[in-house]
């Protein structure tokens, strides 16, 4: 007996033309089979390749055509913690019969350690506008975990909600939603820092020094992409800030010995004294600074890691670091940590010792 064919499934309304679903989801919507007009599609799956999709699928095809392609290290494209040269951050392209949808693609795994915070901003950004006309479906492969974070993240902002305002709000419309442990560190990040990614922020710098370290951990080649500049090469260098404005004048630390510039205000990670390796747990700061004021105190500045620094360069898993230009010793790093006079255990660590330093502003 012939049996009439299951309508597909209706993807879960979170607000006014936004939709959160899974790869039965993406598939319908591209294949003009949802209920759903839509005319946008975020894609957040581990591969940006529309076969990802389609693979779902014996003998689907869908068309596309590329718009934009967004690679690391290429120029105009903005920066993102750990991103190699050459590593597919994103893909806008046109989809579906009559390349009648916009899907841009995130190629992002489903784990703790995978970077969501640097692919949030053009993701709330493509989900605005799209929403302005038509409507637009956020979907991963089981509409779980990374569809989930970017819609929190886009009630975030939108809404100036905290994350678990957020996080209740679409569990009332998906009991599923779960994002994993660690996009909810970001996303608890993302609202610390004001509902944006802000990079010049000590609470992002921490996060992205949090990165390099599980970097090296796994055994992942530390190149030289992810050592910020050397602000001895220019007085203007190392900011994250707009150094276009003459009057602005920031803190310098240069080597005492030779007077050369070593590190700025801009590269230092301030850490909370006396708390150890919970200086690491963004989570619990507040502010984007420590909890007290007892850093002054310490004996060591803990910087990110420059491009004068060769020996980290090199790959060692500790070492000395020394004037690039006397060869005078400034200091010491070490990826598995060290800790600082006040207790604190900051991990990895690339220390500046204050007795081998002057202060001064440029």
């Amino acid at each position: 007996m012939d049996t009439a064919p299951i309508p597909p499934a209706v993807p879960d309304l979170v607000r006014d033309r936004l939709f959160f679903g899974n790869i039965n989801d993406a598939v319908a919507a591209l294949t003009a089979a949802s209920p759903i007009d839509f005319t946008h599609v975020l894609s957040v799956v581990s591969s940006a390749s529309i076969s990802f999709i389609t693979d779902c699928r014996p003998g689907l095809a869908i068309p596309t055509e590329e718009v934009r392609r967004v690679v690391a290290g290429e120029d105009g494209a903005p920066p993102v913690s750990g991103a190699a040269p050459g590593r597919l951050l994103r893909v806008v392209e046109r989809a579906g019969e009559g390349l009648r949808l916009t899907r841009m693609a995130v190629p992002l795994r489903d784990t703790e350690e995978e970077n969501l915070l640097d692919h949030l901003d053009p993701c709330l950004d493509f989900i605005d506008e799209g929403r302005k006309v038509g409507n637009v479906l956020v979907h991963c492969f089981a509409g779980i975990s990374r569809s989930a974070s970017i819609i929190v993240a886009y009630l975030m902002r939108t809404e100036q909600k905290s994350l678990e305002e957020a996080l209740e709000s679409l569990r009332e419309i998906s009991e599923s939603a779960c994002p994993n442990d660690g996009f909810l560190e970001q996303l608890k990040l993302f609202e610390e820092m004001g509902f944006k990614v802000d990079t010049s922020c000590s609470l992002y710098k921490r996060f992205r020094l949090k990165l390099l370290g599980q970097s090296y951990k796994f055994g992942e080649k530390i190149g030289s992409h992810v050592f910020e500049d050397d602000p001895g090469l220019s007085p203007h260098s190392g900011s994250c800030h707009d150094t276009s404005k003459k009057d602005v004048r920031k803190t310098a630390y240069r080597c005492k010995k030779c007077r050369r510039i070593i590190a700025v205000q801009d590269n230092v990670i301030s850490h909370a004294p006396g708390e150890g390796e919970s200086c690491f747990n963004w989570n619990r700061r507040k502010n984007g600074g420590p909890s007290n004021n007892k850093e002054q105190d310490c004996s060591s500045l803990f910087i990110e890691p420059l491009k004068w620094m060769t020996p980290v360069e090199e790959g060692a898993l500790e070492g000395k670091l020394s004037c690039i230009h006397c060869g005078a010793r400034l200091g010491y790093f070490n990826w598995s940590g060290i800790q600082c006079n006040c207790g604190s255990w900051v991990t990895p660590a690339f220390q500046i010792s204050k007795s081998k330093v002057d202060v001064s502003t440029v």
